[in-house]
């Protein structure tokens, strides 16, 4: 049997999973035609890492930096490049196709760039020094889609590519992380439909049971890394697939539609990274790793609000107990670290962390801060706060705790991503809210770039502050093997005012153990609870401070942060 004859019988073993027993020898070869896949494609190598302690992820729309010169995405690559430089590996450019509403998120054209960003070009150039990550937002489309134009005409292929639905389905257990309703009426050539809106009305959601419809979008993932795109951000992925009677989540279907876009994907570049974003409770987010065979990296959606929360309030007691139970990422596979983002801070994934009691009491502190609160109708027509909508540094109200947050994100296992917005030290765009009656806006602010040229270079502008801070710490980290993503990870337990754990490199020739005060106060951290080897020299990477023989203690100030490194050859350069 040849290679592409073992590809054709994997795919065929997805699809059965997908679609039930069959056969689905001519349904493969479509796929492995949209992939462009020939008999000399590459062999991925299980289980490879394709990321080190040097990567950092920059999150960004295509025109969150805007001039009257260049095209927004040139403007941005001018920005990375000039600003960022080799601080960050990875930049996640925001939907950048033509779109409908949510920012992006109601895509009309998969197949090209809005003409408001640039052209191709400009992220094929981006791609040249960076590895670009763009969404593949797989469960819905915009209204304005041809797909859906087709729809409303009974016309092919697109009659058949929605998810019907009726007032008389039993929807009650569907899982909603919206308010409006699920069902839009539709007027058709064929009559009055109901299509399904997880979303919104304008995100109409669309019909996987559809093979014709897998074949498409498979088109679309070849069309991207043809482009340039080397790592894929899967959105909402977990509503894919429908089945009534069921919360429609993270059904087995959806994870084996994640499994075999991995398979096809990595047969065309192996070192694609594919990421699902999952905003649901972390014990569902966590099975998206599969058998090491699903998604390399899932976001970590469960540390903002847990952070945020042991920030505001000077405990990490939850933060503890949920590092505690993080399983390590196996190799192949990682973490995908972030504490702020496009979206608001997501509380689902403290569902179980935190009490409602405290839920309630930090949505109350956000909404102190300048924040607005999201919510969610639960099955039985009530609502719930489903994110809060703040930056994060009015979050966070002050430098000391915003950086003190960061230096834990560098330090945890995985790899980190920087929100634009938080690398910048933005405030709440009150006045963005204003004018869209979008919450998400407050924190989606567009620069301009002479303004933001004069403001980084003016050094005692808290927004210079904020990013020369953050760079440094980068910098430092991306030295340090025992901050490889799969590098050795241990909860130390500190006390409720110190967030602490030991990293190690997969070799074991350097330790560094991170300690973060979280509280406003002193805090006394003896030295015999850190467990350091006598016999080593100690220094914090962080102040460049060496431990003395003889000390028994660490005086933490109020939200300072150490890293305890073994290795003088990783001092700050």
């Amino acid at each position: 049997m040849s290679p592409l004859e073992q590809l054709v019988r994997k795919i065929e073993a997805h699809l059965a999973v997908i679609y039930g027993e069959g056969d689905y020898e001519e349904l493969g070869g479509r796929l492995i035609d949209a992939m462009k896949i020939r008999e000399a494609f590459f062999e991925p190598v299980a289980f490879s890492n394709h990321w080190s302690e040097r990567d950092v992820a920059l999150i960004t729309y295509g025109d969150s930096i805007r001039s009257g010169e260049n095209a927004p995405l040139q403007e941005l690559g001018s920005f990375v490049r000039r600003w960022l430089g080799d601080a960050v590996s990875i930049v996640h450019v925001l939907p950048y196709f033509p779109w409908t509403s949510d920012d992006g998120f109601a895509v009309s054209d998969y197949l090209s760039v809005h003409p408001d960003l640039g052209d191709w070009s400009d992220l094929e150039n981006l791609s040249q020094d960076y590895r670009v990550m763009s969404d593949l937002v797989v469960n819905h489309c915009s209204s304005e889609h041809v797909w859906f134009q087709q729809f409303q005409k009974n016309e092919e292929p697109g009659r058949r590519f929605f998810v019907e639905g009726s007032l008389e389905d039993d929807l009650s257990e569907v899982v909603r992380p919206r308010t409006s309703d699920l069902l839009r009426v539709t007027e058709t050539s064929a009559g009055v439909k109901q299509v399904w809106c997880t979303f919104g009305h304008d995100q109409i959601d669309l019909n996987f049971k559809e093979p014709d419809l897998l074949v498409e979008v498979v088109k679309v993932i070849r069309e991207h890394l043809d482009h340039g795109v080397g790592v894929f951000r899967l959105d909402a992925v977990a509503f894919v697939w429908k089945e009534l009677g069921t919360p429609c989540v993270n059904l087995p279907q959806t994870h084996e539609l994640v499994r075999l876009f991995r398979t096809l994907i990595e047969h065309v570049k192996p070192d694609a990274v594919i990421i699902t974003e999952t905003n649901i409770p972390n014990a569902e987010n966590l099975s998206y790793f599969g058998n090491r065979n699903e998604a390399h990296g899932i976001y970590n959606f469960s540390l903002p609000p847990l952070l945020i929360y042991a920030l505001t309030y000077g405990n990490c007691r939850c933060l503890v107990q949920w590092l505690m139970g993080m399983p390590p990422a196996q190799p192949g596979t990682m973490y995908f670290n972030f504490i702020a983002s496009h979206d608001g801070i997501g509380l689902r994934p403290a569902e179980g962390l935190l009490s409602s009691e405290e839920i309630t009491g930090l949505v109350e502190r956000m909404r102190e801060n300048g924040g607005l609160i999201s919510e969610r109708t639960l099955p039985d027509g009530s609502r719930r706060p489903y994110e809060m909508n703040i930056s994060l540094f009015d979050a966070l109200e002050t430098e000391e705790k915003f950086l003190c947050a960061h230096t834990v994100l560098l330090g945890l296992e995985g790899v980190p991503a920087f929100y634009i917005q938080s690398l910048l030290g933005t405030r709440n765009d009150v006045k963005g809210v204003e004018e869209s009656g979008i919450n998400r806006r407050i924190n989606r602010y567009q620069w301009d770039a002479e303004d933001l040229e004069a403001r980084l270079k003016d050094e005692g502008s808290s927004h210079a502050r904020v990013l020369n801070g953050l760079l440094k710490l980068i910098r430092l980290r991306k030295q340090q093997a025992a901050f490889h993503p799969n590098a050795t990870q241990f909860t130390l337990q500190l006390g409720e005012q110190v967030f602490a754990f030991w990293r190690q490199s997969t070799d074991r020739q350097q330790n560094i153990f991170c300690l973060h005060n979280v509280s406003g106060e002193e805090v006394r951290v003896p030295l015999t609870s850190v467990n350091l080897v006598a016999t080593e020299d100690w220094i914090d990477l962080i102040s460049g401070y060496e431990l003395g023989a003889g000390e028994e203690e660490l005086r933490l100030a109020p939200y300072q942060c150490v890293w305890l490194a073994n290795r003088r050859k990783h001092l700050p350069y």
